[in-house]
């Protein structure tokens, strides 16, 4: 029987520190986002074993517990009240314990001090913690992906009903309905600017309308009358990288103002302070500066393509499970939706995906190798349907990582079905993706191309193939039915 989702988080609760020990909650496509006081307090192998779970993946001090897309979204809604409901609790049991009993005296002079003392002890060893385990870098990154992550469903349901509005244009069918669904698959893409502006002021620290308001500049038909640097503006130059640095610099006017204008004027003064400055500098350089750079991103990627498609593919389809392991592929995020900004598509995603084939196929070749494993190959049959899917954290977190070589010839197929892809794109067929999110099958809803979806999602279809025969075959031959590799005694699972 299906565990309920109120299953699930009433068991992750405890095990993660409890509500203490959480300082925040959010969820992406897959997984359960958790912000801890403490990463030391959880039993990860015992999350781990929650049924429903497929990995745990502890990053500094936050742990993201995956559990698969949409079950994600109500285990996420069920954790959220649980946890409401016992800090509700807990602010209340002390007011109840204290009520109608006499106080000891001297109690708080002996218990005070001490409580103090580890509380200033713990909040040092727990800034230690984080800065041992959050690099500048991973934390930017970090809070990039906060930005554009909540944007994602709907990146995938406008994208999905603008490659059904293609077809029925492209088949002649339904003509009074296609004007209608192009309206409603355009309308979110023609304003994502302002989400980007409203969620960076969020994730930064500052007033999130002030974010959006800043970043709607981008996308107003009137600064088409603004002229920088000697030429007219045109709404939506910069696109979301523009909207990005302008809410960002929102932001810290916004902390400018607050540290100096008086209580009295801060609500007059602070925001309009704010989008003024803000304002100005988009306009007069903001947007012309995240134009340049989202143009050379367009360019780069077309050309990287055209002239070095086969090495291109073979290089991004095998580096990206290694990318996700050190959570560096969240820089590309901003990438995809500027190329999905300016060319209806990212020619990047249906590279990347090809790492989920290799690693699909790696995963197959454990399973034929290891036929007495029952154990593992139990959580191989669990995982690939997710993993055929594109969610891949079950199987390189139950299966290939942990034993070693297979994550490595994994690796070798997503390198395989990119360079197939990246092949096809020097004969001038790029396939891309509407939106961002899905792969493996998932992808197919979303793909289109410069020669039309069909030939888009034969190519796609060919690289995912490659992926799995080369994933399949790389490990089968160089694991043995031990679990080491080929002619090496040494079992891997003990390395």
């Amino acid at each position: 029987m299906q565990r309920s989702p109120y299953d699930t988080a009433a068991a992750l609760l405890p095990l993660v520190g409890g509500p203490a020990n959480i300082t925040s909650v959010a969820h992406c496509m897959t997984r359960l986002r958790l912000g801890l006081s403490d990463p030391s307090l959880v039993e990860r192998e015992a999350v781990r074993a929650v049924p429903g779970v497929l990995g745990v993946v502890a990053d500094g001090d936050s742990l993201q517990v995956v559990i698969g897309p949409g079950a994600v979204v109500t285990v996420t809604a069920e954790f959220q009240r649980l946890l409401t409901a016992e800090e509700a609790a807990a602010a209340e049991q002390p007011a109840a314990q204290g009520a109608g009993q006499p106080a000891t005296p001297g109690a708080e002079q002996l218990a005070v001090p001490g409580a103090e003392q580890l509380a200033a002890r713990g909040a040092e060893l727990r800034a230690a913690r984080v800065r041992r385990n959050a690099t500048p870098l991973k934390t930017v990154l970090r809070r990039i992906a906060d930005v554009f992550v909540p944007l994602i469903p709907a990146l995938i349901g406008c994208g999905v009903l603008a490659g059904l509005n293609g077809l029925l244009v492209n088949a002649g069918l339904l003509p009074s309905l296609t004007p209608a669904l192009a309206a409603i698959a355009s309308g979110f893409m023609a304003l994502i600017s302002i989400f980007v502006g409203y969620n960076t002021a969020k994730v930064f620290g500052g007033t999130p309308i002030l974010g959006g308001a800043v970043a709607a500049i981008v996308v107003y038909p009137g600064v088409a009358k603004v002229t920088a640097f000697g030429v007219a503006l045109a709404p939506g130059q910069g696109g979301v990288l523009g909207a990005l640095a302008a809410a960002l610099l929102a932001v810290h006017v916004e902390r400018w103002c607050r540290g100096r204008v008086p209580d009295a004027l801060d609500v007059l003064l602070t925001p309009t302070v704010t989008v003024l400055v803000a304002g100005l500098a988009t306009l007069y350089g903001l947007m012309y500066a995240a134009g340049v750079v989202s143009s050379a991103i367009g360019t780069a990627a077309n050309w990287l393509l055209a002239t070095t498609g086969p090495l291109a593919g073979l290089i991004l389809g095998g580096l990206f499970l290694p990318l996700v392991m050190l959570g560096l592929h969240q820089a590309l995020i901003p990438i995809h939706t500027t190329l999905i900004q300016q060319q209806g598509y990212t020619v990047l995603l249906p590279l990347l995906a090809m790492a989920g084939a290799g690693q699909v196929g790696a995963a197959l070749a454990v399973y034929a190798r290891l036929r007495h494993d029952t154990s593992l190959r139990t959580t191989i049959k669990s995982a690939l349907p997710a993993g055929l899917l594109g969610v891949g954290e079950p199987l390189i977190y139950g299966v290939s990582l942990p034993l070693g070589r297979p994550f490595l010839t994994a690796c070798a197929g997503g390198a395989a079905g990119g360079a197939f892809v990246g092949f096809f794109a020097v004969l001038g067929d790029r396939v891309g993706a509407t939106a961002i999110g899905p792969s493996g099958w998932a992808l197919f809803p979303l793909l289109t191309g410069n020669r039309g979806p069909a030939l888009a999602a034969a190519v796609y279809a060919g690289g995912l193939l490659t992926g799995y025969a080369v994933g399949f075959l790389a490990t089968y031959v160089s694991f043995s039915a031990d679990g080491s590799r080929a002619g090496d005694p040494t079992p891997a699972r003990s390395t």
